[in-house]
């Protein structure tokens, strides 16, 4: 009798932990819904500058992305890790098939040395959130 009661609460707490929305938060308290069947792929995960002459003024690249899944893809935020580097990216829902972009500019000025940055782009699809580096030399 024990183990009958056991066995339904256990089942009973995992029908309601698997029931649950799958909500992504991200900064600035927002909340955007994870979509199990909106698959994001990347053309690459870091880009390197190489060497950047501080005085150049700034420099770009861009990230590709495809959205892989059944259902139209959102990129809800993109966040840096530094006031140095500046993102744009696809506002537009992107379409089964098609490819979106993360555009980054960064300004070497007073940078000298090495870097190595971060972009965290926060989308509805899986996985929710996805972490891009830009790296060079500024010299």
């Amino acid at each position: 009798m024990k183990k009958g009661i056991f066995l339904a609460i256990m089942c009973a707490l995992f029908s309601i932990a698997h029931a649950q929305e799958n909500k992504v938060s991200v900064p600035g308290n927002e909340t955007i819904e994870a979509e199990a069947d909106v698959t994001v792929v990347f053309d690459k995960s870091e880009y390197d500058f190489g060497s950047v002459s501080e005085s150049g003024g700034i420099v770009e690249c861009e990230f590709v992305f495809k959205n892989t899944g059944d259902t139209p893809l959102v990129v809800s935020k993109v966040t840096t890790s530094c006031g140095c580097t500046a993102p744009d990216w696809s506002k537009e829902p992107v379409a089964t098939g098609k490819q979106g972009f993360i555009k980054v500019t960064f300004n070497p000025k007073g940078r000298k040395g090495s870097i190595s940055k971060s972009l965290t782009v926060f989308t509805n699809g899986n996985p929710s959130s996805i972490r891009l580096k830009v790296k060079g030399i500024v010299e």
